[in-house]
């Protein structure tokens, strides 16, 4: 099995991002693959927002809803999504794998008013050397 089926079947993906002073921060997230691209949604001040920001660098695990790694580590680059159409794709593929929990998450941070404060990364997996 490739790293991208590995990672686009699992529920939750441990998304590691990098700290000015180099030190890894882990976070379980739902991710969506399409075409090679994993993408990822937050609240856009959310700390991971923030040191993508400074560095695409990432990794992605399987995970558990608890973050311990299940699965390989990958190397990847992080973009924060600002084109409305590359937004777009992210919440249809987002709400293809994740269905009626996705729906009910929507409509949580409608009803808390931060439904449109969030932050959609894509993620690419780095060739291996």
């Amino acid at each position: 099995m490739s790293a991208i089926q590995e990672l686009s079947q699992a529920e939750y993906l441990s998304l590691v991002t990098f700290r000015k002073s180099g030190k890894e921060v882990a976070t379980p997230v739902w991710a969506a693959e399409e075409g090679g691209c994993f993408y990822v949604f937050s609240e856009g001040k959310a700390g991971k927002v923030k040191r993508l920001k400074n560095s695409p660098r990432a990794r992605l695990a399987t995970c558990t809803v608890s973050g311990t790694v299940t699965g390989d580590s990958h190397q990847a680059k992080a973009t924060i999504l600002d084109s409305e159409r590359e937004i777009q794709t992210a919440y249809r593929v987002l709400r293809k794998k994740y269905g009626w929990k996705m729906f009910l998450l929507d409509l949580g941070s409608r009803i808390a008013g931060k439904y449109h404060k969030r932050a959609f990364i894509k993620l690419v997996l780095c060739e291996k050397p």
